[in-house]
């Protein structure tokens, strides 16, 4: 079996380096114009300042937490091919846009499915079924599974360093 080739990711890091940089520049003019209204000092400037202030905060932890999310979802990617767990989908049957189908899909959750229910503490199990669920088309619960598999991730690394 030959090895696949690792994609290039040095566009996707410029692009989202480029996207936090203008983020942070629209976080620092919206500050601006927030301490402007403040400074004016009437109720009512105040009190849009005061809510606008609000906005690039808000924008700041979900820049953040999105970028913090990624990070820990790569390493599990990586670590989970490390341990040769990866799932593997190159070779189930695609639709036109490059999807799976939805029939290999689900087979592939209800295998996945049955390795997860075996041992629902391991970390990888769960990154798998939650990698199942997204294939298989339910966002929702691959979300859920994705949490509780970093979660799970994070306490397996904790105890591997004490």
């Amino acid at each position: 079996m030959a090895a696949k080739k690792k994609a290039d990711a040095r566009p996707i890091v410029a692009l989202i380096a480029f996207l936090v940089v203008a983020l942070c520049v629209y976080f620092v003019l919206l500050s601006r114009t927030a301490i402007g209204l403040i400074s004016d000092g009437g109720v009512v400037g105040i009190g849009l300042g005061v809510g606008v202030i609000v906005l690039p905060l808000l924008g700041v932890w979900m820049v953040v937490s999105t970028l913090r999310s990624g990070i820990e979802h790569q390493r599990m990617v990586a670590a989970a091919q490390d341990l040769g767990r990866d799932l593997d989908v190159d070779d189930l049957p695609r639709r036109p846009s490059g999807r799976i189908e939805k029939n290999a899909a689900l087979e592939l959750f209800e295998q996945v499915k049955v390795e997860w229910e075996a041992d629902p503490s391991d970390w990888v199990s769960t990154y798998r079924i939650a990698r199942a669920y997204d294939y298989a088309g339910d966002r929702s619960r691959a979300r859920e599974m994705m949490r509780r598999a970093a979660e799970q991730y994070r306490a397996a690394k904790a105890e591997q360093r004490s």
